[in-house]
């Protein structure tokens, strides 16, 4: 009964984490999920602010890239 009991438990905890792993790479069963999420989450007006900023963000480090760059030349 022990040597059974051991077997058991010896698939079911190889067993769990392979499935675990497989049911969370489905992203078809989870897709909309996540999309519908993000649209709460950032709305497309959000999304344009963002990108704005993310731009302001770069030109921003382009000119210290190009201030540093002309300061060591």
């Amino acid at each position: 009964m022990g040597v059974k009991l051991e077997i058991l438990r010896m698939i079911i905890y190889l067993t769990f984490p392979v499935a675990m792993f497989w049911v969370s790479n489905q992203a078809e069963w989870f897709e909309d999920d996540v999309i519908q999420r993000k649209r709460e989450l950032w709305p497309p007006e959000k999304l344009q602010e963002i990108e704005e900023f993310k731009e302001r963000l770069r030109k921003r480090r382009e000119e210290k890239l190009l201030r540093d760059a002309q300061q060591n030349s």
